[in-house]
């Protein structure tokens, strides 16, 4: 399910339960005591794992310091303290795994920076799938293929044959597709290097990723269509051949 835009609660300072010593949010364990802090903080992923909020980050460093992390907030370290820190070390494990796991993903990481910068997620609108722009022609193509592979099926027709064409069809798909990662990627490295730059001509570039992560999910459902068309080609229990490739004109 795709993330709301996320409500980033982030208090200046923390307040240890033990010593009652402040620390900064970000921080994990008391300076004065060193005992394991209640998380403080919902939502900001990258702060949480102490990374800057960049989209080109060094994966072997986000693994390390995973790992880092989980020894520290390992439960069966905790298992002789007190309720709360227990409770605190089970909170942070739970909220690291979280964090890990969007952040090593591109297109997750893309959708939290969207969040916790307050833009709305990339989905499509309500009440029907709308086709992007830029895809028009390709699933326009698609359809009259796919209803075309359909109608022979139905009359017996050769299915080495079909299986050929649909892996024709999903040629320029592909190609979309890799088109359509350069451009994320050129947006992500726009991202990184705005750091200094005036709010609007940062924002401009995350409604610009947004746009494109809702591309990147219908090229994705054209090709899970192709690849559920080739599934069921003479199968029992497959898709029946009247199925659609989403958003049909």
């Amino acid at each position: 399910m795709t993330p709301e835009p996320i409500p980033v609660r982030s208090p200046s300072m923390l307040e240890c339960r033990n010593c009652g010593a402040g620390a900064p949010v970000d921080e994990h364990f008391c300076r004065q005591c060193n005992r394991i802090l209640a998380l403080g903080r919902y939502g900001d992923y990258f702060a949480f794992l102490g990374v800057p909020r960049r989209l080109g980050l060094d994966q072997q460093d986000l693994e390390r310091r995973f790992r880092d992390l989980s020894r520290k907030f390992h439960p069966d370290y905790f298992y002789n303290a007190l309720p709360a820190e227990r409770l605190a070390s089970l909170e942070r494990s739970s909220y690291l795994n979280d964090a890990y796991r969007t952040l090593r993903n591109q297109a997750a990481r893309i959708e939290h920076l969207l969040a916790i910068e307050g833009l709305p997620p990339a989905k499509s609108e309500e009440g029907g799938v709308k086709v992007p722009p830029a895809l028009l022609e390709e699933v326009f193509a698609l359809n009259e293929e796919l209803d075309e592979i359909r109608e022979l099926r139905e009359a017996g027709g050769d299915e080495a044959s079909l299986r050929a064409r649909l892996e024709a069809a999903r040629i320029p798909i592909d190609r979309k597709r890799e088109e359509h990662e350069r451009r994320i990627q050129d947006l992500s490295d726009r991202w990184d290097s705005q750091a200094d730059r005036p709010a609007p001509e940062r924002r401009a570039t995350l409604e610009a990723l947004r746009e494109q992560l809702l591309e990147r999910k219908y090229i994705d459902n054209l090709l899970a269509t192709i690849e559920r068309e080739a599934a069921g080609s003479g199968q029992p229990g497959a898709e029946g051949p009247k199925a659609k490739a989403q958003g049909h004109l």
